[in-house]
This record gives structure tokens, C-alpha cells and sequence, in this order.
């Protein structure tokens, strides 16, 4: 039977920058931890060396396979001098058969590179790409005759089960693929051997009133062992559920509506990169168990089998992709169908996925062209043919028009919509999704992505879109739950994101290196107020808090006190003494007058939540970012006869001095705005005609709608230099 052995220990490293200085280290381990979150865009993309000496630990007869569980993004893999495999993609797992160039002593080397390339994703988007073996990497000891290894990763065993529409019986097919001659297959109490013909065996199992996976409800897993020759066993676990996804009624679990939400996850952690632990992953989990999600998606790519493991069993359905993302490429098509066949064939038998993705965001760079189509069709169906038992999907950038046919090639789809941060107005979403519906009523749509920055650190009781502060993100998550609750037919939502990450083309909102669209801190220690936002529409757990506790010095006579809870009645208690008791729905609003330094408490039946404020003559400094200040220019004095930032371009650019003050100001900013969060945004190609519809909005209006596009710089030197301009 097979030995499994973890090689992790004591790897010497060296990057090709710094040859021959080398290291010695553990993995797993990460070259981009530090320098690819400091904000600069320049952390290190090239190759590095880990090699390993090893002993020969063969006996007769058996076989040797090193199993990676993910090396970033290149991977080259030699045994003694011998270039035995190259794997393109950062975050499947990959096996290579050591046997034939074994010698009693031994060096392994792995020569990792995450530069650019176009013959691989991802190459472009809003996260880092880290650099190094992150994962877990293991000796498998095989006999010669064995479950099949070298096949995209997967296991050598794929389990379908397919329920009858009254969920009384599952017909249980167990295929496997070996080079023995019979494979004896176990689930339970049931027990089958069958013929292994031309290296396939198929099993088959009709099981009566099975005990279902029923989401966080009950995540029953079976488990079926598979036996060849009595030389080698695999096992894998599974479970048995219906998923159907309906344009009215939304998703479908087990023949009940079951509302599928959500957020983003990426594997990142502060200063980790992706060299995260087993206990990082479950504490990430006990953070989703605890907002009540009843679902994740695995962003952008594929994460790490523990963590599918973890959704299997605490019921959390997953939305699952790999890093198509951004832009297409030409010269990377044959990369996405391998990365798409490693994500479905490695985690095949994971209840918790009831999706493939596609593509995220693919028409972001270079729009829609047919080589790009083409592709999507390929993928599409390359995964029916891979798997007949679930649904593709795809992401798509909000400017993607909801006309171009791309939107529809996926069973079902989903766009990635930001009104209310980047651009636009929070009603602009419901408005987004009620068109779309109502023109095309039969294809199921969803909300993949939606999100507002925050540094803890911001705080106001004035948010305004583009401020980064905590209570925008507050009040902008407020809308789109509001939204979502009224709408069955929204098929899934996920919040961008359940934490902050890194993103090291970014510098902005107070941190670099950082998207800080996260409901919890890029360290997992602080929940953001909007975190128990979704634990009040979400949670069974009965709770209240306080939202701004992090805002304890407040300059305004009357302060907002914010709550949120799960319960229906909350009291306000200031310095000991009974305020006002209010009835809702969620978020609670209290206003008080306040006049020195106060205790400030809710209750909530058994529950309560305190904070201490303290009135001060002015608002810290340190609360506001610079887009807080851009909205104080909103309240300038508008001089008769003048310009002013109530005025449009088009209007300002016909006196020559405002077309001046333009030039100077006004269109650098607008066209530079592509460049704004690094190579990501930069090639974004946006329309002439977008443009001549911006010179038509009125300044204060404009500023107002780009948000965090929005240059302090420009905007102070509009608000200073338009009301000396006579019209």
C-alpha cells in the first residue's frame, strides 16, 4: 500500500537576483511576503531555486512520485541535473514520477519563476502574484501496480451520485483509473468489484432514502475506498445533493430555495503571502461560520484541497474558478484549458462546489473579440464534458454591455457591479439588475462582486462615496443587502471581499500595497462594522454591536449611533441611563447630543455591546483621507458671473481661461484614470464617446460619482482657480 511523506523541511532557496547566496527553509514558503504588498508595483517577479537532497526510499517494486501542491506560477522539476516537468499555472496541485532517474543519493530542484509571460494566467489583475512553493510537498510511495497519479492531479477516483427528483434514490457511479486488473470498491455497507478495462473501472450503486448534504443545515459526507489488486488504496469522500438554478426563483438546494451569499476570498495573508497554514485556513473558515455565509467564492483561482475539504464538511457552497482573468491572451489559450481541466478533475468529488467558472472580468483588456469567444466556448464545453452534474459560470466587468452574446455562453452568470464606488450611484445597481432581468428573464443572473474600501482608520458620521472611511462601506453594503433581500431572483451575491489583500499596484485610502474592499482586516484581528452588517442579516447566533467604536473622538454636537443586530428591539443606554428603545430590521440609528466624554451601551434581550466617546472642538486629523477633504470644495461659494465646480467642462472649455485651467487640471486627471491602480487598470480602453459624456456632467456632481478616482490635487486647483473666471 502507498506511503505518503512530507518533504517540507529544509529546502535550500536562493532567487536568481541574489545567486549564490542560498537559504535554508521550511516550506511552506512564499519570496513575495514582504515586498509584494509595500504598494511600489515592483516586487520581484522572477525564477528561484528549491532543492532538496534526499535518499533513495524505495523498496523493490515500487515507485517514487513527488506531489507539489502548488508552486508559483512556473514550475520546472529536475532530479539530478534532469529536467523531468514543466507546469504552467500557480495554484494546482502537480505530481512527476521520480522512479527512472533515481540514484542512491539525490537532488530534487524545483526552479519556480512568477514573471510575465503570455503563455499563462494570470498576468494582470487587482492581486499579487506571489512567488514561490506555498503548498505542501509530498514523497508518494506507490507499488508498481497503483491508482493512476500523473492524470491533472486528480486522484484516481471520481465519484458521481445523481438523485431522482423526490430525493429517495441515488444512482452512485465510482469510476476509477489504474494499471491493475480489478478495483474493489466500498461505501458503507456496500461493496462491489469491477473489471479495470484499458486502465478505466466503473462501479455503479443504487442507493435507497440517501442521507442528503444539505448545506449548513447537514453536510453529510459518504466515503467510498477503492482497492486495486490489493496493491493500492485511494478513498475520497463525497456527498449526495441536488443543485438547480432557477431565473425566478434563484438556487435550488435539494428542491428548496436555499439564498446563495457570500464573499470573494483570496489565500493571502499580511505578511504570509500564500504560504498560509492549515490553522490559518480554519480560522478563516470559523470567520464565514460566524457571519453565517451560506456560501464562498474561491477567488481567482484554485485554493487549496484542505480548504474545499473544510467547505465539504460545515455545509458552505463553492463557487469555484480559475485565473482566467482580465485579459486575454492568445498565446495562453492552451493554459486555460489545462488549469480547467486540473480544477475539475482534482476536486471532482467536492460536495461544497456546485460551479465552474469560466472567466472573470476577461473583457476588462481588449473587449470582446472572437479569438476570446472562441475560447469561453472552448472551456465551456471542455467542463460538460468533464462534468455533466454541474453548471458553468462567468464574471463579467460591469462596462461589459449585457447585449454581447459572451454574457450568455455560461449556464448561468454573473456581473461584477460598483456603483456607488467607482463610479455612479448605489441606486444604479438595482437599476443594472432590474434591466437585465427584465430583458432576459430566462437566463439566471447574479452578483459576483461589490465592494467599497475601508481603513479602519477613517471614521465620520458624513460618509460620501470614495472616502474610505468605515461608515461609507457601512452604508454602502446597507443598499445592497436591501437589495438582494427584495430579489429572489438575484441567484447568488458575494460581497468583494471577505478580507482585505494584497494588491501591490495599489497606494491608496491610507495603505499600500492593500485592496481594502475586506469585511476583516488583511490579518484576520479586526472585524469592520459592515462584518456584522452581513451577521445580522445572515446569523442564527443572537448578537448586537456597536458600529464606531473606533470613532471615540467626535467634534459634531448630535453624533450617530449606529447599530446592528439580529434581533428586533434595541435600548440605548448613555452613562448608565435608559435613552430610547427603538423596533427594526437590522441597522438601528440613534441620535444624541453629546457634551463631554460618554459610556455609551445597547442592549439587545441578553445581548450587549459598549464603546466610549468624547466630544472634541475639532475632528482628529488622522480620521479623514484625502478624498474625505475632496468633498469639502462641495461647499464653496458659487460667485455670480463666475465658474464654478457647478458647472460642466463642456460649458467651462468654451472661455479660454477655463479651457486652460482644464488642460492644467481637469482632463490629465480624466485620462489618467486607467493608470490609476497600476498595471491592472492601465490598458483599460474606454470610449471616445465616454469621455464627451463626462464633459457634460456638472464638476461637483462628477468628483462626486468618480469617487477614489477623484485627484485631490485637481479637484483643490478647479475649486480654487473656476470662480476668478468670469463666464
Amino acid at each position: 500500500m502507498r506511503r505518503i511523506i512530507c518533504i517540507n523541511k529544509e529546502w535550500l532557496f536562493s532567487k536568481e537576483d541574489s545567486l549564490p547566496d542560498k537559504e535554508t527553509v521550511d516550506l511552506p514558503h512564499c519570496y513575495n511576503r514582504l515586498d509584494g504588498i509595500d504598494g511600489d508595483n515592483s516586487y520581484y517577479r522572477g525564477k528561484a531555486d528549491y532543492i532538496k537532497e534526499f535518499k533513495n526510499p524505495l523498496k523493490e517494486g515500487e515507485e517514487l512520485w513527488v506531489e507539489f501542491g502548488a508552486a508559483s506560477m512556473l514550475c520546472d522539476v529536475y532530479l539530478n541535473d534532469v529536467h523531468l516537468y514543466s507546469h504552467k499555472g500557480g495554484y494546482s496541485l502537480f505530481r512527476v514520477n521520480l522512479t527512472e532517474h533515481l540514484k542512491e543519493d539525490n537532488v530534487l530542484k524545483a526552479v519556480v519563476d512568477n514573471s510575465y509571460r503570455d503563455d499563462y494566467y494570470p498576468q494582470k489583475a487587482d492581486f499579487t502574484f506571489y512567488g514561490g512553493i506555498y503548498r505542501d510537498v509530498n514523497f508518494i510511495i506507490v507499488d508498481k501496480t497503483h491508482f493512476d497519479l500523473g492524470y491533472y492531479g486528480g486522484k484516481g477516483i471520481q465519484v458521481t451520485p445523481e438523485l431522482n427528483d423526490a430525493l429517495d434514490e441515488c444512482k452512485i457511479t465510482v469510476e476509477t483509473w489504474s494499471n491493475g486488473k480489478e478495483v474493489t470498491v466500498t461505501i458503507g455497507e456496500y461493496s462491489q468489484t469491477s473489471v479495470v478495462k484499458d486502465g478505466h473501472s466503473i462501479t455503479v450503486f443504487k442507493m435507497k432514502n440517501p442521507h442528503l448534504w444539505n448545506g449548513l443545515k447537514d453536510p453529510y459526507l459518504y466515503t467510498a475506498k477503492a482497492i486495486v489488486d490489493g496493491r493500492d488504496e485511494v478513498s475520497t469522500r463525497f456527498g449526495i445533493r441536488k443543485c438547480v438554478i432557477d431565473p425566478e426563483r434563484g438556487f435550488i438546494l435539494n428542491n428548496k430555495e436555499y439564498r446563495v451569499i457570500g464573499a470573494g476570498k483570496h489565500q493571502d495573508r499580511y505578511e504570509k503571502g500564500y504560504a498560509i497554514s492549515k490553522a490559518d485556513m480554519e480560522e478563516d473558515m470559523s470567520l464565514i461560520k460566524e457571519l453565517g455565509f451560506t456560501s464562498i467564492r474561491l477567488a481567482h483561482y484554485q485554493h487549496d484541497q484542505y480548504f474545499y475539504d473544510l467547505c465539504d464538511e460545515n455545509g458552505v457552497l463553492v463557487w469555484a474558478e480559475i485565473p482566467y482573468i482580465t485579459a486575454h491572451m492568445k498565446e495562453g489559450r492552451e493554459n486555460t484549458i489545462s488549469q480547467m481541466k486540473e480544477l475539475v478533475i482534482q476536486n471532482y468529488n467536492h460536495p461544497s462546489i456546485y460551479c465552474w467558472t469560466l472567466s472573470n472580468e476577461i473583457t476588462t483588456h481588449g473587449g470582446v473579440n472572437d479569438d476570446l469567444v472562441d475560447n469561453i466556448v472552448t472551456l465551456n464545453n471542455l467542463v460538460h464534458s468533464l462534468d455533466k452534474t454541474r453548471v458553468t459560470s462567468m464574471s463579467h466587468v460591469f462596462i461589459l454591455k449585457p447585449k454581447e452574446k459572451i454574457v450568455r455562453i455560461a449556464d448561468v452568470g454573473a456581473y461584477n457591479l460598483y456603483y456607488g464606488w467607482y463610479v455612479g450611484d448605489l441606486p444604479q445597481n438595482d437599476k443594472f439588475m432590474d434591466n437585465y432581468h427584465k430583458k432576459y428573464p430566462k437566463y439566471p443572473m447574479g452578483l459576483s462582486e461589490f465592494g467599497a474600501d475601508a481603513n479602519i482608520q477613517y471614521q465620520t458620521i458624513n460618509p460620501v462615496k470614495g472616502d474610505y472611511s468605515e461608515a461609507y462601506q457601512c452604508l454602502y453594503h446597507e443598499h445592497i443587502l436591501n437589495m438582494w433581500s427584495e430579489r429572489k431572483y438575484i441567484w447568488c451575491l458575494y460581497a468583494w471581499n471577505m478580507c482585505d489583500f494584497g494588491a501591490d499596484g495599489r497606494n491608496e485610502g491610507g495603505k499600500k500595497g492593500q485592496n481594502q474592499k475586506g469585511l476583516i482586516t488583511f490579518d484576520r484581528k479586526i472585524k469592520k462594522d459592515a462584518f456584522y452588517l452581513y451577521k445580522a442579516y445572515l446569523s442564527d447566533e443572537k448578537f448586537v454591536h456597536l458600529c464606531g467604536k473606533r470613532y471615540e473622538k467626535r467634534s459634531e454636537e448630535e453624533t450617530l449611533i449606529k447599530v446592528y443586530s439580529n434581533l428586533s428591539k434595541v435600548s440605548l443606554y448613555v452613562d448608565g441611563n435608559f435613552v430610547e428603545e427603538k423596533t427594526g430590521y437590522k441597522v438601528f440609528e440613534f441620535n444624541y447630543r453629546i457634551t463631554g466624554k460618554h459610556h455609551v451601551e445597547v442592549r439587545a434581550g441578553d445581548c450587549t455591546d459598549s464603546m466610549d466617546i468624547e466630544k472634541v472642538t475639532e475632528k482628529p486629523s488622522e480620521y479623514e483621507s484625502d478624498t474625505m477633504r475632496i468633498h469639502n470644495w462641495f461647499d464653496v461659494e458659487v460667485k455670480k458671473g463666475y465658474f464654478s465646480l457647478k458647472d460642466s467642462a463642456f460649458r467651462i472649455k468654451r472661455s479660454p481661461e477655463g479651457k486652460k485651467l482644464l488642460d492644467k487640471y481637469f482632463y490629465p486627471m480624466i485620462y489618467g484614470i486607467t493608470s490609476k491602480y497600476g498595471d491592472v487598470s492601465s490598458g483599460v480602453k474606454i470610449p471616445k464617446i465616454a469621455y464627451k459624456i463626462v464633459e457634460l456632467v456638472p464638476l461637483e456632481k462628477l468628483f462626486k460619482m468618480m469617487g477614489t478616482m477623484a485627484s485631490l490635487d485637481a479637484v483643490e486647483g478647479l475649486a480654487q482657480g473656476l470662480p476668478e473666471i468670469k463666464k
